[in-house]
């Protein structure tokens, strides 16, 4: 039996960005079917005691910055500390992975993830602008219609039906993988991840 991942992420985070590809590539060596969820972290961090990078004490915005380099530099991926577009928001870039990930599929939705996630932190682009969204799209061979298509009230439906998801499944941060009901947060738990869907 296929085991299905609910794959919540914020499309800003730099901690979804580190774990992506080793999420798909885990959840593709097990046939896993994943349901690919952006969620607004706006709305989750009020009910779950989260706060806003900015408004986090200093000692843990700076250790934010030394477990990133950290994280970078074990999984050999590049990543800037301080990008040009961050903070950035993330709902433009949340509607249209929602869209495409309705229309075109999931592997589509992770192929745009992973390239949203790289345009804010390898890429130094500002993923809510229309025009880097179009050149995601048009770089991933997906349809250009999908950009107007997630400025409809059907996209923002689609996004706020992932937050709502998340809410619902307890997940209070980004990264978070739900197998059926159990939560795993932080893309420092993909060992357990991997393990749980071999199990």
């Amino acid at each position: 039996m296929r085991r299905t991942v609910d794959y919540f992420f914020a499309t800003m985070s730099p901690w979804a960005y580190l774990g992506h590809e080793r999420f798909v590539r885990i959840a593709h060596a097990v046939h896993a079917e994943v349901r690919v969820r952006p969620m607004d972290l706006g709305k989750i961090f009020p009910l779950s005691g989260g706060l806003p990078l900015g408004k986090r004490a200093p000692q843990r915005q700076a250790y934010r910055l030394v477990e990133l380099r950290r994280w970078s530099e074990w999984l050999g991926l590049p990543l800037n500390l301080h990008p040009k577009h961050f903070p950035v928001a993330g709902d433009p870039s949340a509607r249209l992975i929602s869209v495409v990930a309705e229309r075109d599929g999931t592997e589509a939705a992770l192929r745009l993830t992973g390239a949203v996630l790289s345009a804010v932190w390898a890429r130094e682009l500002d993923i809510a602008d229309a025009d880097t969204l179009a050149v995601l799209l048009k770089e991933g061979g997906l349809d250009a219609a999908r950009l107007a298509q997630s400025q409809a009230d059907e996209a923002q439906a689609l996004a706020d039906a992932h937050t709502q998801a998340a809410i619902d499944a307890g997940v209070f941060g980004a990264p978070a993988y739900v197998i059926d009901g159990e939560l795993f947060w932080g893309q420092d738990r993909l060992d357990f991840v991997e393990r749980r869907l071999q199990a």
